[in-house]
């Protein structure tokens, strides 16, 4: 306050302290320790410019003790980084809302299970090598059945991938109010597939950024698919790739694989079954 040109008077009465010990304050000579932690933030700044700013208190307390041979401890290197507002470089992902973009709220937060067909449908994207490069394939899962209800494999993970496995699972089951639920991806933020699922009458939904665990039953099929088929071999070309695919897809899983969630049975004779008792 005093330096700011307020009255030394009025702060020392303000503050409740007296006069003599602020002038007392003034004319002694600095503490030990505050002269070692002015020392100690100055080296500490440089080996953190010499890092090109990427260490942190853990890696700068490193330097110091076994780079400099200096005596002190990794908490005092933290205080003062903290203090001087030196910070590293962080090496975890920084997930970044792009505006303007179509996401849509999370309509199934981790409760998968349902009573019908075609009430809740989960889609994702897959990739995996080959000797030409990689292969992408999008999945439109039934939960209710675990049928795979929609498809697409192209050579790029485009918003056109997943728009046409959903626009073959829209006209193979004719949804009416199903929620079509999918990460955050560029893809599925897209014009088109959002534009696709919601002039079919499909609500949209979407998990948090960086959860696997929000689309956990397309991340258990996936999985299984990569046990089952991607790792069983070293596919040469992407056609090889896409026929073993639809293969998988459409005859093993669908209609030959049984599912322990399903007793026993696989995701036809499962649907049958239930239509039949419906029926009945």
């Amino acid at each position: 306050m005093a330096a700011e040109g307020c009255s030394v008077l009025l702060a020392c009465r303000v503050l409740a302290v007296s006069e003599s010990g602020y002038y007392a304050q003034h004319g002694r000579p600095p503490a030990a320790r505050a002269i070692r932690h002015g020392l100690l933030t100055d080296l500490i700044r440089q080996v953190h410019l010499d890092s090109r700013t990427a260490y942190g208190a853990r890696r700068v307390h490193a330097e110091l003790t076994l780079g400099q041979g200096i005596s002190v401890g990794r908490c005092a290197v933290e205080r003062l980084m903290r203090r001087a507002g030196i910070t590293g470089l962080s090496g975890r992902p920084r997930f970044r809302r792009v505006p303007y973009v179509a996401t849509a709220a999370d309509l199934v937060e981790r409760r998968f299970g349902r009573a019908q067909p075609d009430q809740l449908w989960v889609t994702d994207i897959t990739e995996h090598p080959t000797r030409e490069g990689k292969i992408y394939c999008a999945v439109v899962l039934d939960v209710f059945s675990r049928r795979v209800v929609g498809w697409s494999i192209d050579a790029s993970p485009t918003a056109a991938l997943v728009t046409s496995a959903l626009g073959m699972a829209i006209e193979g089951r004719r949804p009416d109010g199903t929620v079509i639920h999918s990460d955050q991806g560029t893809q599925f933020t897209s014009w088109a597939f959002t534009r696709r699922a919601i002039d079919s009458g499909l609500l949209p939904s979407m998990g948090s950024v960086g959860s696997c665990f929000d689309n956990a039953m397309i991340e258990s099929f996936w999985s299984r698919m990569q046990v089952e088929l991607l790792d069983q071999q070293t596919w040469r070309t992407r056609v090889e790739l896409a026929n073993a695919i639809f293969e998988y897809l459409e005859i093993f899983h669908n209609r030959q694989r049984r599912h322990s969630r399903l007793g026993m049975l696989t995701p036809v004779e499962f649907e049958t079954r239930h239509k039949t008792l419906t029926v009945a």
